[in-house]
């Protein structure tokens, strides 16, 4: 959770706070008042920008979702977007926003790093920090086809070998 003056944000992005490379991922964010009190997009003039780290400041965003209220969880018109990350990597999610009319509270800006594994692969997923900074075991505990393969091929070599010296050693 980021706190910023009186406003508090938590981002969440499904499937389970991992996001893979090429896929759509849907990120919404849970921003409440001091206090509790959430606050839906109707009240809140936010802007949503994805930058590639490490990136340099002024640079532009490399996407700029468009957001749109959703419900989720026991959050109602929070303010969402589906994103698209372009490659595995580190990206910074920077959500800004300001009171529209009538709402009570302080501008804020939140930044929220986000790591995004590999797309359809399961290399580079081990040892993964979800949204949150909490470690998330990789989706990759199975080991390699070859590293399979090479001790039973190495085992059918012997077993070949011990066959024949029994064979040769018998007549």
């Amino acid at each position: 959770m980021e706190v910023s003056s009186d406003v508090g944000g938590t981002l969440h992005i499904e499937p389970n706070d991992n996001p893979r490379a090429g896929e759509p991922s849907q990120a919404w964010f849970a921003l409440t008042r001091r206090g509790g009190k959430v606050i839906p997009l109707s009240q809140c003039n936010c802007q949503l920008a994805v930058y590639a780290e490490p990136y340099a400041a002024g640079e532009p965003p490399l996407l700029e979702p468009q957001l749109k209220p959703v419900a989720a969880e026991r959050y109602q018109g929070i303010p969402g977007a589906e994103i698209v990350f372009p490659k595995p990597g580190l990206y910074e999610l920077q959500l800004n926003g300001k009171p529209v009319s009538g709402a009570r509270f302080k501008p804020f800006e939140f930044k929220f790093e986000v790591t995004v594994a590999g797309g359809g692969s399961t290399q580079n997923t081990r040892n993964l920090r979800d949204v949150n900074g909490d470690l998330v075991e990789g989706q990759s505990q199975q080991l390699p086809t070859w590293a399979i393969a090479l001790p039973i091929v190495g085992f059918i070599g012997i077993l070949v070998v011990v066959l024949r010296s029994m064979r040769g050693g018998s007549e």
